[in-house]
């Protein structure tokens, strides 16, 4: 939920103006703006490229998992994988465009462990994947950019550790 529906949300059901607080926040958000739109764009435009780095830098650190009984093993367990790659991206420029982790939880995390746990997907290995696509991302992003999307990869990561 972007920070405009949260003040207007919580001043309505408290039957009040927003709190200067609260019109700071707004306008905080509001500067931030472009710059979140810059970045949704930038890995919007760049997924596919992004996709592919993170995975053949996750390959390059756990051969294990495309090797024989790895669980990316094989044409359709790689497709899979890299299926999952760009939904987590797309996640993460929601979070950004919101500026808010609110829509990653909502959308893409509540249970997440659980689901990989039953298809006998590592966990720890999906982190480390959400990494790799961080550092991917990153790459391609100004270091102002680049620290501002950050914390949206780290929320993945951290949930997934």
């Amino acid at each position: 939920m972007s920070v405009v529906t949260k003040v207007i949300l919580n001043a309505d059901e408290e039957l009040r103006y927003p709190s200067s607080g609260e019109l700071n926040s707004i306008q905080d958000f509001l500067q931030t703006g472009e710059q979140r739109v810059r970045i949704a764009g930038v890995l919007a435009e760049n997924e596919k490229r992004i996709v592919q780095e993170a995975s053949k830098q996750l390959w390059k650190k756990r051969p294990d998992f495309i090797a024989p009984g790895g669980n990316a093993y094989g044409d359709k367990q790689r497709a899979l994988c890299l299926r999952d790659y760009g939904w987590y991206l797309r996640l993460i420029t929601y979070g950004v465009l919101a500026g808010d982790k609110e829509p990653i939880e909502k959308i893409g995390l509540i249970g997440v462990r659980e689901m990989y746990n039953s298809l006998g997907v590592p966990v720890p290995g999906m982190a480390e994947s959400i990494r790799c696509l961080k550092n991917a991302s990153l790459s391609l992003l100004s270091q102002e950019d680049g620290v501002a999307a950050a914390p949206y990869f780290d929320y993945i990561i951290q949930s997934m550790s």
